[in-house]
């Protein structure tokens, strides 16, 4: 047994001095590299680079189906740009139904003259201005229905005061009557206001605000009154003016009110300016399209004083006494118009709409789901498609690399380059015919495709003929037999 042991441990000590002799220790040695050279592995390294971008482009795509963050900065800023207001889309207005309602009425519209009574329009603003900073006026339409101007009202907290703007929206005339005046949206609306009051804030509570009064007859000039007055204790002054949309001007048609301070000091020793007193314009005047109507009234006591009806032209250059007699309806053309509720559609309306609109959403996602399975599926063939290009391409490359390598294992220089452009030109070759047993490969299976289908167009033909045979058997009194041809 000891012999045996000192053996094993002679024959093992042996063996290990064997492994470690300098001939044993080249045997060892590898290549850093491996098998594979450098151009090999940058081969295979840019193979799986694209690789990674195919596959990078293939999830981007399925998640830019829908809006979401998944983008460069570059993308972001690109859909950050800034969108022209007027090319927005605007629905007609309805009243959203929350979920806990049942029925929700929707009101009917219908148009109506907007001055009438003439001189009665007024602003509505209420508390909303004071918690909105900002609200928007009724609007007035022209005559023609091309456009629509409103006022503007802002308010300033820091000072308590009032400022206002007279803005035009052009009316969308591919709509109808109702519809222009429904989608007339502030997105829209030219960038410059054509009227504006004073939005100086150095006096506490004063308030400046704008309301259309009426369009001419032919739409071209818009009448507006402008209030002046202070939070704490009422109206000050009505200015009035009128704005020209061909010549793009305004014109100040304060003349009037000079004119009746000036009649009631000259001829009944009356200083207005030591009264408060205003003016109420009317409208123009239906007999003299270019003359504005206005009233004066002295609030000197319990009831206004009436001092007159007057009337001035477009220009503000000539004013004139009409009647002093306050019984007396001066002729006022109403030309502009607006939107007047009337009434709400009926229950039974309002729920068949809505039934109508919930089918009309399912079919809408239905399709939806559908376009967006058929999306996906053309992207990932879309993916398999590129990444087997790519694969091909790879192994042709590789395929190549090795033979190069072979080759240069063999030989050099002029014979190399030769022998390589041999190879090509063979190698080419073979992907030809390759390629071309491929194409005979679809052909054959769009030929089978076309006769099967060429074979059930036969086959429908044929019925159709039997069964119009069997018609007119029919007619003449014998029994129809059909036989259907057998596949």
């Amino acid at each position: 047994m000891k012999k045996i042991l000192t053996t094993l441990l002679i024959l093992s000590f042996g063996l290990g001095v064997f492994a470690y002799t300098p001939k044993t220790k080249v045997s060892k040695f590898r290549n850093p590299f491996g098998k594979k050279d450098y151009r090999t592995k940058e081969i295979q390294y840019i193979y799986e680079v694209q690789k990674d971008d195919l596959k990078y482009k293939r999830d981007k795509r399925l998640l830019g189906r829908e809006d979401s963050g998944y983008m460069t900065v570059e993308e972001y800023e690109k859909r950050s740009e800034y969108k022209d207001p007027s090319t927005f889309e605007v629905q007609t207005p309805k009243i959203e139904k929350p979920s806990d309602f049942k029925y929700v009425p929707q009101p009917l519209f219908k148009i109506v003259k907007y001055n009438d009574p003439p001189g009665g329009v007024e602003l509505q603003l209420g508390r909303k201005l004071f918690f909105n900073r900002q609200v928007n006026g009724q609007g007035v339409t022209s005559p023609d229905l091309t456009k629509l101007v409103y006022p503007a009202i802002y308010y300033y907290n820091d000072s308590g005061s009032v400022g206002a703007d007279l803005f035009v929206i052009p009316l969308d005339q591919k709509e109808n009557n109702m519809n222009k005046i429904l989608k007339a949206n502030t997105s829209h609306r030219e960038e410059n206001p054509i009227l504006s009051t004073d939005k100086a804030i150095d006096n506490y509570a004063i308030y400046r605000t704008l309301t259309p009064v009426d369009f001419n007859a032919d739409g071209t000039k818009l009448l507006a009154k402008e209030k002046i007055g202070s939070g704490e204790d009422g109206i000050w002054e009505t200015r009035i003016y009128i704005y020209d949309f061909k010549t793009k001007k305004s014109y100040d048609l304060s003349a009037v009110r000079d004119a009746i301070s000036y009649y009631w000091k000259e001829y009944a020793n009356l200083n207005l300016i030591e009264k408060r007193w205003d003016i109420r314009p009317l409208g123009f005047d239906a007999g003299y399209p270019d003359r504005v109507v206005v009233q004066g009234y002295a609030y000197t006591g319990e009831k206004p004083v009436f001092l007159g009806t007057w009337s001035v032209d477009c220009y503000g250059e000539n004013s004139k006494l009409v009647s002093f007699d306050k019984d007396f309806n001066p002729k006022i053309s109403m030309n502009g118009l607006k939107l007047q509720k009337d009434g709400v559609q009926q229950y039974q309306v309002v729920v068949t709409e809505e039934k109508f609109l919930k089918k009309q959403d399912k079919v809408v996602a239905k399709q939806k789901k559908s376009a967006d399975k058929k999306e996906i599926k053309q992207i990932n063939e879309d993916y398999k498609y590129e990444l087997k290009e790519l694969t091909a391409d790879y192994k042709d490359k590789y395929r190549d690399n090795k033979a190069l390598q072979k080759f240069a294992g063999s030989t050099e220089g002029t014979e190399l380059e030769e022998m390589y452009h041999n190879y090509q030109v063979e190698q080419t070759e073979k992907d030809i015919k390759k390629l071309e047993k491929k194409i005979e490969r679809t052909q054959k299976s769009i030929d089978k495709k076309e006769q099967k289908i060429q074979k059930y167009e036969d086959k429908t033909q044929a019925i159709i003929d039997l069964m119009l045979e069997d018609e007119q058997n029919s007619d003449d009194g014998a029994e129809p037999q059909i036989d259907f041809p057998q596949d």
